[in-house]
């Protein structure tokens, strides 16, 4: 046993080197096209605030929480199309279509209040 081990230990040195040159090879490819970041484009300057660091942070809040609303705003029309078009085959299957009614005036509904609720919230926030 202890022979054995005493051969292995060159190939396991060997192996170990090769993984470093393979990570070191790896590395040293991706580091230049890191380092020409010249050709990317400039981040935009928020549609609020700017000039300082606090009034940009606030500005790209501003942004992030507008673009929230426009996600819950989406998902909630989603929710709402799934939602009716599971009624409105219940009711051609059915032809109970007061149900259909009933689920497209609520979402309707409920898309109309979410979307005054967003645009009511865009100059509070902007505050």
């Amino acid at each position: 046993m202890q022979r054995r081990s005493t051969l292995m230990k060159p190939i396991q040195w060997i192996r170990h080197g090769a993984r470093r040159l393979a990570v070191a090879a790896s590395v040293a490819t991706t580091l230049p096209s890191l380092a020409w970041a010249q050709g990317l484009p400039e981040l935009e300057e928020p549609t609020q605030g700017g000039g300082g660091i606090r009034s940009t942070a606030q500005g790209y809040l501003y942004d992030f929480a507008i673009l929230g609303g426009l996600i819950v705003a989406t998902v909630a029309f989603l929710f709402v199309a799934i939602s009716a078009i599971a009624a409105f085959r219940e009711a051609q299957a059915r032809g109970e279509w007061s149900k259909f009614g009933i689920t497209f005036c609520a979402g309707v509904i409920l898309i109309l209040a979410v979307i005054w609720l967003g645009t009511e919230a865009g100059p509070i926030l902007s505050q």
